[in-house]
């Protein structure tokens, strides 16, 4: 009787063995001798952008429409935006081959921010892109490192450009009224006050020209926000991994031994209580 109990322990203990040794020969196998550290937060480029004034890009789209008999062309001003989130562990070699393709798409860096320490880096770039390349850049720039987020964003920007011109026009009438009226003479405070509102309309009309000249289309822009940040790779040792991996098995080893004791210990009191119920 109690060989046949010894007999019993020893294959138990035996299988359990067994049962380890192949948990933790699967958990060593798939640890990396190279390590990934935390990558840093993605830095906000509007917030790095908010204390410079950077150009708005803006491009136009050509429809050709048909009203009854006489077919019309018209132009929509529109701003469209990508904006790409990437890791990499080859920061050198993907910040390279980002600048090659927007030298190759004839893009233009119009924001930069590139900060940190080797293995912790990180770039910001805004890029304005022809529009008739934005696509097959959109489409390059996304094989860069590994993508963490990734969207395009058009807005329809034609009202606001018909309201910048209209204000612009309206001001141009304003400002010819007064100079007219500086040849009618008066007093002198007068022609002052006079002289003050016509400055004061050139540096409106002024503004209105910075805006209207994002409108130009030999100035004709699509966005691309890009940012690239670095992620460290270390080297793990064999005896990191092993102590890992041993680590790590004992611990879910543990977990299924009282997950399967508890299933046990409740399959048997389960038992017991139907065969009470039957005896009585």
């Amino acid at each position: 009787m109690k060989t046949t109990v010894k007999n019993k322990i020893g294959k138990l203990s035996l299988v359990l063995g067994i049962g380890f040794i192949i948990l933790f020969a699967y958990r060593l196998s798939t640890e990396k001798e190279n390590s990934i550290a935390p990558t840093p937060l993605f830095q906000q480029t509007e917030l790095l952008e908010s204390n410079l004034e950077i150009r708005k890009n803006y491009a136009t789209k050509r429809h050709h429409v048909t009203l009854g008999q006489a077919p019309m062309q018209v132009d929509q001003k529109y701003e469209k935006i990508a904006d790409i989130k990437s890791t990499s562990s080859v920061f050198d070699r993907d910040e390279n081959q980002l600048r090659k393709y927007v030298s190759d798409y004839n893009g233009l860096i119009q924001f930069e921010n590139k900060n940190g320490n080797s293995g912790y880096r990180s770039l910001n770039l805004t890029i304005g892109v022809p529009p008739e390349h934005f696509d097959a850049i959109y489409q390059q720039l996304i094989q860069i490192g590994t993508i963490q987020a990734k969207q395009i964003t058009k807005k329809d920007k034609t009202n606001e450009y018909k309201e910048l011109r209209a204000k612009k026009m309206s001001l141009e009438k304003i400002r010819t009224s007064l100079i007219d009226l500086k040849t009618e003479g008066g007093r002198i405070e007068e022609y002052i006050q006079l002289e003050d509102r016509i400055l004061e309309i050139e540096q409106q009309l002024q503004a209105l020209g910075v805006s209207l000249g994002n409108f130009d289309e030999e100035n004709e822009f699509c966005t691309v926000k890009f940012s690239l940040i670095e992620k460290k790779i270390t080297n793990t040792s064999l005896t990191q991994r092993i102590t890992s991996a041993f680590l790590w098995t004992l611990t879910t080893y543990l977990q299924l031994m009282l997950v399967l004791l508890f299933i046990a210990g409740f399959s048997f009191l389960t038992v017991s209580t139907i065969e009470k119920l039957r005896k009585n």
